[in-house]
């Protein structure tokens, strides 16, 4: 134990205390993250680069599939004159599948499925950690899966090379595991808000995207806001500033117009379920397939995404072009409608049978395919009143992804920053707001968690966090008045005075009254059990001055770290004019006790059903 004198010096910072600013510190973790944008910005730019060519090389040299591009996006190199032809868009799908499926099951197989969901169970189940392959892999897996037909996104991958690299220099620089899932959020955020030219969504989404309710990682925003803005000016170097959709000026100004955005809602909270349930059926229905070697199950999902690409090739690969149509109001009902619900079993196969991709693109395009579907209907029935269909697509586009991830701040400014339409955040709101309402007990990223406290992360933080909250004053009526014991008082007389007390501890005070000293009924064993030399012994002869108190200003956390240092059971408390006088002793077990106690009425408060 410690003195009373050396308290102060144990104890940590009280609750007045402030922290210095440390700008050498603040400067340090500044180049951390701006060098994880760098990485995800160059790796945003790399994977573009891929995509856009084996788009040419694949679909447009091989089955002459020219898809339209969004109004962000031009082609590197020329389309051939290549003619159209099913037939090779039909085994295409499965031939990327091959490739793919050899590459993730045999260099990386937790690269399967979607890139996200894999980042947000490193976050919560693996202290940040993911295998610095695993990038690389899911790079050219999810290159060859979108390039050859496959429908997917891209921020699968690119949140992994983001979050990868993160969490490989956390590594390197021998961080905790709380600091290394801050750099690898840092990775998810800079990755996906580069590639979708959406930096300040992209630190959102990396915060919100982590639980179920809607919560945000506050350590993880600032941090993903460096690396974001970093990775994205990055990519906007070369590839050009401005939003991946052009959007014409739509603005909200008729209130009528919010009974078919609320319908919209409605009808886009079944389509996230079909899209839910679809997605993980078809994963379970391709883990059942034993007898199927995982390298080929891909291929096998790649031929189910041909089947519906022979009919509807506008259901392969990306589909933001369509989505741009469907804005300028260029597409129609029949091409929106199959669009939306093609997509659905187009992914589901493609990403649901081990390929690699993200789910956040082709949610973006059901989205708005089926918002561009409900604008149009409505236009045609009340033109007064829905103007602009196209406004409903990017609208649908929020919905539909908030209906599926349980993240509706981050898709509003996702989509806002993606179409640089910022004059429909009304109707945004109420569709996303409904949207997630109706829409909680599923979610495509089966990764995340209710919340925080649901979170392994987060195990003990909470336990912390209530302890800081109580202080020992709370529980003086638990505090236990106790005899002193003289220090010059004779063994043999305490040793009466023992027979008759349940006291544990034993105080000992010199003659002025204050506490000098004290011992436990372990400490007094030595000299029961030694007769020749009780009669020489004397009170401070037992008790140790090295004594660890508490004050009524000291929170509990302080307390039990305090009980563990040598495994006490009780603390004196003294008062806090420094003058070492006693009050009485706190149990630990008490202690315990009004924890609990403290627990339970807080889930009560709650949770009051």
């Amino acid at each position: 134990m410690t003195s009373s004198s050396k308290t102060k010096t144990i104890d940590g910072p009280g609750p007045e205390d402030k922290q210095p600013f440390n700008l050498v510190l603040a400067g340090r973790w500044a180049v951390y993250f701006v060098a994880i944008g760098i990485i995800a910005g160059l790796g945003s730019i790399v994977f573009h680069y891929l995509c856009m060519l084996g788009s040419h090389f694949f679909m447009d040299a091989l089955a002459g599939y020219r898809p339209p591009s969004p109004a962000g996006e031009h082609h590197l190199i020329a389309p051939t004159n290549t003619l159209f032809n099913r037939w090779v868009l039909l085994f295409l799908p499965a031939l990327g599948g091959i490739v793919s499926g050899w590459l993730v099951y045999t260099f990386a197989p937790e690269a399967e499925g979607h890139g996200t969901d894999a980042a947000i169970n490193a976050y919560h189940n693996k202290g940040g950690f993911i295998r610095s392959r695993v990038p690389i892999i899911k790079t050219l897996a999810s290159a060859i899966t979108l390039t050859t037909g496959g429908s997917g996104g891209r921020e699968g991958p690119i949140a992994q090379i983001g979050a990868g690299f993160g969490s490989f220099l956390a590594g390197k620089l021998k961080l905790s595991d709380r600091e290394r899932r801050i750099m690898m959020a840092a990775g998810i955020g800079a990755g996906v808000g580069s590639i979708f030219r959406a930096p300040l969504a992209g630190a959102l989404f990396a915060a919100e995207v982590l639980y179920r309710d809607p919560e945000f990682e506050s350590e993880v925003i600032i941090p993903a806001g460096i690396s974001s803005v970093v990775a994205y000016c990055l990519f906007c170097l070369v590839f050009g500033w401005g939003s991946l959709f052009e959007s014409p000026p739509f603005t909200f100004r008729n209130p009528l117009e919010l009974g078919p955005y609320l319908v919209l809602a409605i009808v886009l909270v079944p389509l996230g379920a079909l899209y839910v349930k679809t997605f993980y059926g078809t994963i379970g229905v391709f883990h059942s397939l034993k007898g199927i070697p995982n390298h080929l199950k891909p291929a096998i999902g790649g031929m189910c995404t041909g089947i519906i690409g022979f009919f509807m090739p506008h259901t392969l690969a990306f589909g933001y072009g369509f989505i741009q149509q469907a804005i300028n109001n260029e597409a129609t009902i029949w091409i929106l409608l199959t669009l939306a619900v093609g997509k659905i079993f187009t992914t589901s196969f493609s990403i649901g049978s081990g390929g690699s991709g993200g789910v956040f693109g082709p949610s973006v395009v059901i989205g708005g395919a089926m918002g561009g579907v409900v604008g149009k209907l409505f236009h045609a029935v009340i033109p007064g009143v829905v103007t602009h269909p196209g406004a409903f697509v990017v609208v649908g586009m929020a919905g539909f992804f908030t209906a599926v991830s349980n993240t509706p701040i981050s898709t509003i400014i996702f989509v806002s920053e993606m179409t640089n339409s910022y004059h429909l955040l009304l109707p945004s709101l109420l569709v996303c707001s409904v949207s997630y309402l109706a829409s909680q007990r599923w979610t495509i990223f089966n990764q995340q968690v209710k919340s925080k406290i649901d979170s392994p992360a987060h195990a003990g933080d909470f336990f912390v966090d209530i302890l800081q909250k109580i202080y020992v004053r709370d529980l003086m009526h638990l505090v236990k008045e106790v005899e002193l014991i003289p220090e010059d008082m004779p063994f043999l007389k305490f040793k009466r005075y023992f027979s008759q007390t349940k006291q544990h501890y034993f105080p000992v005070m010199d003659k002025q009254g204050r506490m000098r000293s004290i011992f436990s009924i372990n400490d007094v064993r030595g000299v029961l059990f030694s007769p020749d030399i009780e009669h020489l012994v004397v009170m401070k002869d037992i008790g140790t001055s090295e004594i660890i108190v508490t004050t009524p200003d000291e929170d509990l956390n302080t307390v039990m770290q305090k009980f563990t240092v040598k495994n006490i059971d009780s603390l004196p408390v003294v008062r806090n004019d420094g003058n070492g006088d006693l009050i009485g002793l706190l149990n630990r077990r008490e202690v315990i006790g009004f924890y609990n106690q403290k627990v339970a009425e807080m889930k009560s408060a709650k949770d009051p059903g």
